[in-house]
């Protein structure tokens, strides 16, 4: 059975992952993972509640604890991988040895970082005696992890758990320049250090070239020539299926609850369309215009095709089609009716509009308005200040967000 494993920065995130068909979810605590600071990092406090919503949801908790640890942060590597414990994650996220040798101690299921760049099968074979699932490294071809996942079947080569060992592979999200994200940049230029999960991507800005005597000025042919493009699987992911991955990796921890739940309803779709025979190219550029519509550097296809060049973002930023703005708040919620009441704070809203309401146990429930109502009475828009009331086709909650979908003018 593969499994489509998802990114939670956020409760919003989670939920949103769960609802749209994630067989399993990643997240971080405290400062020991590779998002520590560009994701809304959850505490030692929340690992109870998220694994007890995994569990009540049947899916798979995944603890990323994939930084390098230093001998003055063992103690907390170990506070956390016993409360880890504790609390029934499924498995943890590792690469340092320190961590992956005290999971193995307390029997915490592992789970190998793609920070060990494994590239080959005998590397796998040694890290079969401690981890039951290897992320091989995205500098891989398909051609190379098919070889690896049919050595491991051939060789009977298990995990400590007497199972064979499960290939993870990245579908989609953002790529590093580095091998493995192995990159010293951000530490060397501004002291916040990648592989401590504090990277702030000076890689992705443009660049110029000038001569130490400050005489002549180049610029590169592309400005952002150190800032890949994102990786998107989906046009052949029938191909990365039958290559023999079990676990299909989105990357996107520190982005947005929307993008969580785009991205792993349209992977979802194209696994059961995989599985009953029905994925085609047609289906494939549905999901690439609804994968465009989230945040993205816009998409190639990484390495696993044959390339042995990437492809570079032409532009700073987002090159999303769509960007959500803030509506307002949802102030009561009548079951009975299945009617939402909306504060307004910001911008207006009118009828036929595409609409998200966020929050931390809805998740992201999305929707076009179909009527407006203002004190009982039908009316077509309503703008900031009011108090308004709309259907909805599922439970929301107070305190949820309210967002309207706004098309980008591309001025590029």
């Amino acid at each position: 059975m593969v499994e489509i494993m998802s990114p939670a920065g956020s409760y919003e995130a989670l939920m949103a992952a769960i609802n749209t068909g994630a067989g399993s979810v990643y997240f971080g605590v405290g400062a020991l993972n590779m998002r520590s600071r560009s994701a809304a990092n959850f505490t030692l406090d929340d690992l109870q509640q998220i694994t007890d919503i995994c569990r009540e949801h049947n899916v798979k908790s995944y603890l990323t604890v994939n930084t390098i640890v230093y001998n003055d942060e063992i103690a907390k590597a170990h506070e956390l991988l016993d409360k880890a414990k504790q609390c029934n994650v499924t498995a943890i996220i590792a690469s340092d040895m320190a961590v992956i040798q005290y999971a193995r101690e307390i029997g915490l299921e592992i789970h190998l970082s793609t920070q060990c760049n494994v590239t080959n099968v005998e590397a796998v074979r040694y890290y079969a005696q401690f981890a039951d699932v290897v992320v091989l490294g995205r500098e891989c071809n398909l051609r190379q992890v098919a070889d690896i996942c049919s050595t491991i079947r051939e060789q009977n080569i298990t995990g400590p758990r007497g199972e064979l060992v499960k290939i993870e592979m990245f579908i989609h999200g953002a790529l590093c320049m580095a091998v493995s994200g192995k990159c010293y940049l951000s530490l060397d230029n501004f002291n916040y250090p990648a592989n401590r999960g504090a990277c702030i991507q000076p890689c992705r800005r443009a660049y110029k070239v000038q001569d130490a005597e400050n005489e002549v000025e180049l610029l590169v042919d592309n400005k952002y020539i150190m800032s890949p493009k994102d990786l998107c699987t989906i046009g052949f992911l029938d191909k990365i299926i039958k290559a023999g991955v079990s676990i299909l990796k989105i990357e996107g921890r520190g982005r947005s609850a929307e993008y969580v739940k785009i991205v792993t309803q349209c992977y979802h779709e194209a696994l059961h369309a995989i599985e009953d025979g029905t994925f085609s190219k047609e289906k494939t550029e549905q999901w690439m215009t609804r994968l465009r519509s989230v945040y993205n550097r816009d998409f190639w296809d990484g390495y696993y095709l044959g390339r042995t060049m990437g492809e570079w973002s032409e532009r700073y930023g987002s090159q999303a089609t769509r960007i959500k703005q803030h509506v307002g708040t949802i102030t009561n919620y009548f079951s009975n009716i299945s009617v939402a009441e909306i504060r307004m704070e910001e911008e207006a809203l009118s009828v036929n509009e595409d609409i998200l309401i966020i929050g931390p146990t809805t998740g992201v429930y999305e929707d076009t308005v179909s009527e407006i109502r203002v004190d009982l009475k039908p009316v077509q828009n309503v703008s900031k200040g009011v108090f308004c009331s709309i259907p909805v086709k599922s439970l929301v909650r107070r305190g949820d967000q309210v967002y309207k979908w706004k098309v980008v003018k591309d001025e590029f």
